[in-house]
């Protein structure tokens, strides 16, 4: 169902009546020819502020001239034909693919999208992964609604002073300059939601984000019939103190799902981008209590039947949490209303400490509410496995119900124009039809070296007419010097080998990491024939300290002597900042401590312009780098402190820098051209783009989880919800009845078979009680051990009921073809089975008995 637009704020005259309409969808935002039209009416503006609504307001009465120009016409129409073949395409990829889940959308939340920095409504990485997801969803015709919040004050924009200190400031937006919409009721009255927090009501206005085929809805509870305090509620992103921060998130979830219902969404799935949306399983389990009258039980196995959780934080601490009087003070009034106990809601997100303290986590909401959940690349599903494996303690962390999604980027936002030239010219202009094809990305193998070095230079040369633009700004800001303006016009050199950093700046990235030897470094920037140059950008939360304090020293080393003007900084990180540097730089580097960057999806951008990664085996790096595309930096070594691997990894990213990125570079042809370099740039084209965009990953969201949840969520809420309370009771019945069951025999018996073969039968015994044999599943497991001892299990084979006792045991049988490998450690498992559940761990009840 789409959310429809009655009227736009503003109107234009004709024959630019649909500009609006062009303007407040954020198609444009990955559409060149679309921000051409827009700046042709005036660049100046254009440039400043990249912003076709305010552009428009301020700027309409030039569309009376523009009406006589023959070449803004024709570039109108041609805009127009494009948006209009691109939204009313039939012939999507999930149309075609899944045809029959056509109708009710993914309900997306997340608190912060990043789709483009016209709408500042995002803080990092998070955002800007929510923001390409939802454009590939858009891309792929996947019926999509997020869900968010619209931030008055957005997340802070950052100046230094002139020691490094960060000042942050917060801007005061104005919505009626931003591409959003106020979305209404039927009656013309503005659309605003009411949720409950400590006994008042508070409300928020319900605003509308078009992504290209995808909607957005956003809620602002900075409106006039709100309490001033209330006011201040969705002023900033990850702003306020923690009463500030849960009010946030019951309005995200709670209000989210109340949103989408006033506008008639009932969405097939429910996915949670990271914790910060998880009261949206509260919501919906007291919706299911108080219409269709279903106990606490089952209304919980209907929620999580099409609940998809993602978690995108790698350490226990940086997961959102909650104290238990906190939670008390916000909920026990609502669990009243809905004859909920509250104990029942705080148990599902408690979460204990080694100290005994005992808190709430989304986290562990989300994790226990999903029918899946995923971590952000493959190395962060393990880490995320082992990090949540007490919540299903007898389970082996490699069979833990949490698998993996790898981040990508939306290919069309991050790409120079000049590199989608590049590949319309060899391939044709439906090259993004293949995004996720592997065979058609070797085609970048021959793509000649003179095309993509020039190509390359160009975009050199761009980034460094940006980096001066934004210096000179920054330098006359805090009143530099004449001759210091002067310099910061000729800063970099177009012919150095640039290196870029920018993302958020806590402390286990270590922006910091390339100058644990200056001495050494300043050898690099300023040698005669090879220099090297550092672009850095990124802002650390204002509550971070010590992530100011790296900001700090990073600017504070821009200004030594032999590094001035060649290690630069830029202040107030954005997408428009990004966009210039993934677009540009020779080198992304990226240096975290490992396994702390769940994925680290920056560094995905710049195989798409040509450029090389430079990283840490963390994250995406970890299972995108082959040796031939790209560079590894370090290896995570077991017993070091933090302070030792800092200064191991320290000592292999210079040696890595000196005898293979900056060789690789400057080693030259007759014709000038790095044959090497731009072999590795290839290669890393060519393996690394179809991997990790997000057509590929949206297509594996659809395939492995959405599609799953979706049918596991009609057949719970099928038949007035009987499977859903069938569930219910057996999970009810086999967490009593699991304490009492044991193996009363497990043994193998060698069989003699014929041609001197001999065959192994293993028997087994197990106590089930009151337990009918249906219910429970017993494997064969071949083991290896775990460093936490529970066994990872390398092989698991069923056994066969041979006898039924009238004394509860259960008999159970496999014969294998061949004797038993003895050099291997065996064990016999006993495991829940029914066919609703969502994964054979889901509960994580398990019963071992080691084979004898």
């Amino acid at each position: 169902m789409k959310i429809a637009v009655s009227a736009y704020p503003f109107r234009c005259p004709k024959p630019f009546q649909r500009l609006p309409e062009l303007a407040y969808n954020l198609w444009w935002s990955w559409q060149p020819e679309a921000q051409s039209l827009f700046a042709y009416i005036d660049a100046a503006s254009w440039h400043q502020q990249r912003n076709p609504v305010k552009l428009l307001r301020e700027h309409g009465a030039a569309l009376h001239k523009l009406a006589r120009d023959v070449h803004f016409l024709a570039m109108y129409e041609e805009v127009l034909r494009a948006f209009d073949e691109y939204m009313q395409a039939t012939s999507t990829w999930h149309a075609s693919r899944y045809p029959h889940e056509q109708k009710a959308p993914v309900a997306y939340f997340c608190a912060e999208f990043g789709f483009h920095e016209s709408l500042p409504i995002y803080c990092g990485g998070l955002g800007i992964l929510a923001g390409d997801h939802t454009k590939a969803a858009s891309d792929l015709g996947v019926p999509f609604v997020g869900v968010g919040l619209l931030y008055k004050n957005g997340y802070f924009t950052q100046h230094l002073d002139k020691q490094g200190n960060q000042l942050a400031e917060y801007p005061d937006f104005d919505f009626a300059n931003l591409p959003v919409l106020p979305l209404r009721q039927q009656n013309g009255k503005l659309l605003q939601i009411a949720v409950e927090l400590t006994g008042r009501r508070v409300f928020a206005q319900c605003w509308l984000v078009n992504v290209g085929r995808a909607q957005v809805i956003v809620l602002d509870a900075d409106i006039a019939r709100n309490r001033p305090r209330d006011r201040k509620i969705t002023a900033q992103l990850y702003g306020g103190d923690r009463d500030t921060r849960l009010s946030q998130e019951i309005i995200l979830g709670m209000g989210g799902v109340r949103a989408l219902r006033a506008l008639g969404i009932s969405p097939a799935v429910w996915h949670l981008n990271e914790g910060h949306a998880a009261f949206v399983l509260f919501e919906r389990i007291a919706e299911l209590r108080q219409k269709h009258n279903l106990d606490f039980a089952a209304a919980a196995e209907v929620v999580a039947a099409n609940t998809v959780f993602t978690t995108h934080t790698p350490v226990p601490a940086g997961n959102e949490a909650f104290s238990l009087p906190l939670m008390d003070k916000y909920f026990r009034r609502f669990s009243a209303q809905n004859k909920i106990e509250l104990s029942q809601l705080l148990n599902l997100g408690l979460q204990t400490e080694n100290s005994g303290y005992k808190f709430f986590s989304m986290t562990v909401l989300a994790l226990r509410l999903a029918s899946g959940s995923n971590g952000v690349s493959q190395l962060h599903g393990q880490v995320s496995r082992a990090m949540w494996k007490h919540l299903w303690p007898e389970t082996p962390a490699a069979e833990s119900p949490i698998t993996a999604i790898t981040n990508g980027v939306h290919a069309d936002t991050w790409l120079a124009p000049e590199m989608a030239d590049l590949y319309a010219r060899h391939w044709g202009k439906n090259w993004r039809a293949h995004l996720d094809d592997l065979t058609f990305w070797r085609r970048a193998h021959a793509i000649p070296d003179e095309e993509l070095w020039r190509v390359r230079r160009h975009q050199k040369m761009c980034l460094i007419d940006f980096v001066r633009q934004r210096l000179l700004q920054q330098l006359k800001r805090r009143g530099a010097s004449p001759p210091q303006i002067k310099a910061a016009s000729q800063a970099l050199n177009p012919e150095a080998l640039t290196i870029g950093f920018a993302r958020r700046f806590a402390s286990y990235k270590r922006a910091d990491l390339i100058f644990s030897e200056v001495k050494r470094l300043e050898k690099l920037v300023n040698h005669s024939k090879r220099p090297v140059q550092i672009i850095f950008a990124g802002k650390a939360h204002p509550q971070d300290r010590e992530g100011q304090a790296i900001l700090r020293r990073v600017y504070q080393m821009t200004q030594r002597p032999r590094l001035q003007g060649k290690v630069i900084l830029l202040e107030d990180y954005d997408m428009n900042v990004g966009r210039h540097l993934v677009q540009g730089v020779d080198v992304w580097l990226n240096n975290p401590r490992r396994p702390m960057e769940a994925s680290g999806t920056s560094g995905q951008k710049v195989p798409l312009n040509g450029g090389l990664n430079c990283s840490i085996l963390d994250g995406w790096w970890e299972e995108g780098y082959d040796g031939k595309n790209g560079w590894a930096i370090g290896k995570a070594t077991a017993g070091l402190s933090e302070a030792e691997q800092d200064r191991a990894d320290a000592r292999t990213l210079y040696d890595v820098l000196e005898k293979e990125v900056i060789p690789s570079y400057y080693r030259r042809n007759r014709e000038g051209l790095p044959p090497q370099w731009l072999k590795q740039a290839k290669a890393s084209m060519a393996s690394l783009i179809p991997q990790f965009n997000t057509a590929t990953m949206v297509k594996n969201y659809v395939e492995k989880l959405y599609v799953p949840v979706l049918r596991r969520g009609e057949l719970f809420e099928s038949h007035r919800f009987a499977q859903a309370a069938e569930l219910a009771e057996i999970k009810e019945k086999l967490r009593a009845n699991w304490p009492l069951l044991y193996f009363t025999q497990a043994t193998t018996q060698t069989i003699k078979a014929k041609k001197r073969r001999t065959k192994s039968n293993i028997v087994a015994g197990v106590y089930l009680g009151a337990l009918h044999p249906h219910l429970v599943q017993v494997e064969v497991c071949a083991l290896a051990p775990e460093l936490n001892g529970t066994p990872a299990v390398m092989q698991a084979m069923p056994m066969q009921l041979a006898q039924q006792d009238e004394n509860g045991v259960c008999h159970y049988h496999l014969e294998l073809s061949n004797k038993l490998d003895r050099s291997q450690q065996w064990g016999i498992r006993v495991l829940p089975r029914h066919p609703a559940l969502s994964h054979k761990h889901e509960m994580g009840l398990i019963l071992w008995q080691n084979l004898e």
